[in-house]
């Protein structure tokens, strides 16, 4: 009787050999060494796909008691960067890690940071800054746990033992993109579910340009209709910061304010860095505003004139170019905290925004390391301005060791990037830990300031 007639010439040994080494590495596992054989699951909770700002746990078991492994995340940006974070850990004594709980023993981050897979990403190439383009589709992270936690790094792995995919999106369910192209304004409205109307804001950013979406994007998914306003670098918009016009922005405003999606009786403007300055003006200048976020901004008008109705409403706040310094340290980063005119200067007081002619309430966010500009003066200069006017204090909250770009939370912290103005690197600032804790609590407070200062009750997230 032949057994193996079917198969191949050696076949029928290997298999059956494999058989038996399965069959006693099972029994010896089981029985001779006392230790279980199981299999290692690794998981995000409550759910693998969930939107960018809201906070998940991983979590692991199946792994031997005590046992040392590395936790690695990964991201691919839509232009093909990579970035990337690790950090070793020690399961518990059933073989569990849960990072809500669970500290990190070294690595990119370190102690109990359940989010830390996320904000301690760093770009495998330099200069490089997480920055999404194109909202509609999500982030995916690649996350795997590996054996070993002596060693980690990219050229050091141990066996994989598990890995998932965790998706994080910008379009919440039910969120609506509307690509506004009406008159001079070229933007994105995000609506809420539901059928409004909605409290109402104006998102603007900073030196980068272009028409960036994801502040919008998330902020309808907290119940606000939030509109993307692109001012230069996009379409047929001046490809520069050459001069901006009041009229521009007073189109803008009025968009929202009459499509009749938005709530009467004001919107808010959130502005970072140079956008935040413009935010500044547009509610001292034009009505309809009642709140404005101020991230890492300047209480000036800084560099480029402000222009209304053919004449300079706000010259803009210079540079004196010869003290920038270049931090060698860091590879040949350009620092240009020293490098800005002062608006205390009482030369330069034409350039300050008048923001005691506003109505609106202001929320200022700083971050103490900020190495673009001094913005804690800024946001102190601002908050004097309206007290010398009998004018309400604004909320300042001000962050130690966070630098110059506070994003919505758990994007990673950023701490010099590639400025296409420019055309060299730039030092923003700020240490990972504080900044990512910084952008948490700066990104809850903006929601809550704004669903104060807005009219109306913001419609409940079914999200």
């Amino acid at each position: 009787m032949r057994l193996f007639s079917s198969l191949k010439p050696g076949l029928a040994v290997r298999k059956p050999a494999a058989f038996y080494f399965s069959w006693v590495w099972r029994r010896f596992v089981s029985a001779g060494s006392g230790l279980k054989m199981s299999r290692v699951n690794l998981r995000v909770e409550p759910d693998s796909k969930c939107l960018f700002d809201r906070p998940v746990t991983v979590k692991v078991d199946g792994l031997a008691p005590r046992q040392l492994v590395t936790l690695r995340a990964t991201l691919t940006d839509e232009k093909g960067d990579i970035f990337s974070s690790s950090a070793r850990y020690q399961s518990d004594g059933k073989g569990r890690l849960d990072l809500s709980e669970s500290p990190a023993l070294g690595g990119d981050y370190s102690g109990v940071q359940p989010m830390g897979f996320l904000w301690a990403l760093k770009p495998q190439s330099p200069w490089k800054r997480l920055m999404k383009r194109d909202v509609t589709t999500p982030y995916k992270v690649d996350i795997e746990v590996r054996s070993g936690g002596e060693a980690v790094g990219m050229d050091t792995p141990g066996p994989l033992l598990a890995s998932c995919a965790h998706e994080r999106g910008f379009i919440g369910q039910g969120v609506r993109r509307v690509p506004v192209r009406e008159g001079r304004i070229r933007a994105t409205l995000f609506l809420p579910p539901g059928e409004g109307p909605f409290p109402g804001l104006v998102d603007l950013g900073g030196t980068a340009g272009g028409l960036l979406e994801y502040r919008s994007s998330l902020l309808a998914g907290h119940g606000f209709a939030a509109m993307a306003l692109a001012y230069f670098g996009f379409e047929d918009l001046p490809e520069r910061m050459w001069e901006f016009h009041l009229e521009y922005f007073e189109e803008a405003l009025r968009k929202p304010l009459h499509s009749g999606c938005v709530r009467r009786g004001g919107v808010g403007v959130v502005g970072i860095s140079k956008g935040a300055d413009l935010a500044l003006s547009v509610a001292s200048f034009l009505p309809g505003v009642s709140a404005v976020v101020s991230v890492a901004g300047c209480n000036a008008n800084f560099m480029t004139p402000l222009q209304c109705r053919g004449s300079t409403l706000l010259p803009g706040l210079g540079m004196c170019l010869e003290r920038v310094r270049v931090d060698e340290a860091l590879g040949g980063v350009l620092d240009l905290s020293d490098c800005y005119e002062d608006p205390r200067d009482p030369s330069l007081q034409g350039c300050v925004v008048p923001i005691e002619r506003a109505s609106a309430r202001f929320l200022f966010l700083v971050g103490e390391d900020d190495q673009n500009w001094p913005s804690t003066l800024y946001a102190a200069e601002a908050a004097r301005r309206l007290g010398a006017h009998g004018r309400a204090p604004p909320e300042v909250m001000s962050f130690p060791r966070a630098g110059h770009l506070l994003e919505p939370p758990y994007f990673p912290h950023c701490r010099a990037s590639f400025h296409k103005l420019v055309g060299a690197p730039l030092l923003w600032g700020g240490q990972p830990q504080p900044h990512a804790a910084a952008q948490e609590q700066a990104w809850s407070r903006v929601l809550s300031f704004l669903k104060e200062s807005l009219p109306g009750e913001v419609a409940p997230s079914r999200l």
